[in-house]
C-alpha cells in the first residue's frame, strides 16, 4: 500500500516551535498517534470479544459498554488536537476560496483565533463539568471506576486543540503562505486521473 505525502508527513511530524517549546510539541503529537491508534484497536478487540462472548459463549462481557464509552471519549477528544495539529479539520471555504492570498491568510489568523478561544472556552467548561460530575461522587456501575475519569480527557483534548490554532494563527502572522496548522499549507491536489 502506497502512502500519500500527508501520511508520510504526518509520520514524520517534527514541530517547527522553537526549543523546548518544540520538543514538547513532537512528544505530544506522537502522544496523540499512540492513543488514537491503540484506542481504536481495543475498542475493536473489545467489541470483538464481547460478540464473540454473547454468540459462542451466551454471556456479554458485563464491562464492555463501559470500556467502549471511555475510549470514544479518549478518541475523540485525542482525535481533535490531532486533526487541527495535521491540518484535517472540516473546512467550509467557499467565500475563503475566493479570496486572494493576502485575504485568505488574514481570514485564516481570524479562524484559528475565534477557533481557539471557543476551545479554551470549552475547556474551562468542561472542567466545571468534571468537578461537578467529582462531586456527586458517581461510579460506572460495572467497572466501578469514578465517572469523572471517563471525561478527563475532554478539558485536555480542548486545550491541545485550542494552543494548535493559537500557534496556527502564529503561523500565518509570520508567513506570507497561507497555513492550515503549523506544518500544513493551504492548498488543493490535483487528485484527477487520465483514463
Amino acid at each position: 500500500m502506497d502512502m500519500s505525502e500527508d501520511d508520510i508527513a504526518e509520520k514524520k511530524y517534527r514541530s517547527m516551535l522553537p526549543g523546548p517549546l518544540g520538543v514538547l510539541d513532537t512528544w505530544i503529537s506522537k502522544g496523540e498517534a499512540v492513543i488514537l491508534g491503540a484506542g481504536i484497536i481495543l475498542m475493536a478487540v473489545n467489541t470483538v470479544a464481547n460478540v464473540i462472548g454473547r454468540f459462542v459463549f451466551g454471556e456479554s462481557l458485563h464491562f464492555s459498554e463501559e470500556v467502549n464509552r471511555m475510549l470514544i471519549v479518549l478518541v475523540t477528544f485525542a482525535g481533535i488536537g490531532y486533526a487541527a495539529r495535521h491540518g484535517r479539520h472540516i473546512r467550509m471555504s467557499a467565500i475563503y476560496d475566493a479570496l486572494p492570498t493576502g485575504g485568505r491568510r488574514w481570514l485564516m489568523i481570524f479562524i484559528s483565533l475565534f477557533t481557539a478561544l471557543v476551545m479554551f472556552v470549552l475547556c474551562y467548561y468542561s472542567v466545571g463539568y468534571i468537578n461537578t460530575v467529582m462531586g456527586r461522587g458517581r461510579s460506572l456501575p460495572s467497572t466501578g471506576i469514578p465517572a469523572w475519569w471517563m471525561y478527563v480527557w475532554v478539558p485536555i483534548g480542548f486545550a491541545v486543540t485550542g494552543i494548535q490554532y493559537l500557534m496556527t494563527a502564529y503561523t500565518n502572522v509570520i508567513s506570507k503562505d497561507v497555513y492550515l496548522s503549523t506544518h500544513v499549507v493551504d492548498g488543493y491536489k490535483d487528485t484527477e486521473t487520465e483514463v
